[in-house]
């Protein structure tokens, strides 16, 4: 099992990534290279530095008043250590995760490896940035292509397991 994970950078108590305030992970690695991405400084797999499960999971408990973000990069190119730390996340502090990819759902649950942490997500923000969609008045997404897919409740609205946005 992997236990290190390319983070590019870690916000505490953040209000951009979701509602209320998190503690967001920025992984490195994309390969989607969405035209006018927000952040392609994020795109190189080797890019960050690794950080153990532990150091993380150190973090966020440290950020007790604040749920969690995945976004990146891709958290998906990297399934199984995102998996394991979205494991340990919900069952050591219960905190609500909100995930965003450039996959969609349905690539995602063709993909055993992937799919796996979907278990774990509560949000997940899906789909490639449209550059010719941008549209500024979205909320947590830039073109209205990317869905906000409640999986296992959601906050604040407490909207039902598989409702779309």
């Amino acid at each position: 099992m992997n236990n290190k994970i390319r983070v590019l950078d870690i916000l505490r108590q953040t209000m951009a990534d979701g509602p209320g305030l998190r503690t967001s992970i920025y992984c490195a690695g994309c390969l989607h290279h969405c035209p006018g991405c927000h952040n392609p400084q994020s795109w190189p797999m080797d890019g960050g530095k690794e950080m153990s499960i532990d150091a993380i999971m150190d973090i966020i408990r440290e950020d007790a008043l604040s749920n969690v973000s995945f976004s990146g990069g891709d958290p998906f190119y990297q399934a199984p250590a995102f998996t394991a730390l979205a494991r340990r996340i919900k069952e050591e502090t219960g905190k609500t995760i909100w995930c965003w990819t450039g996959f969609t759902l349905e690539e995602i649950e063709k993909d055993p490896e992937m799919a796996r942490m979907l278990e774990y997500i509560d949000v997940l923000v899906d789909g490639p940035f449209i550059l010719a969609e941008r549209d500024t008045h979205l909320k947590f997404r830039g073109s209205p292509n990317q869905r906000i897919i409640y999986l296992h409740g959601g906050e604040p609205e407490k909207a039902a397991p598989g409702t779309l946005v």
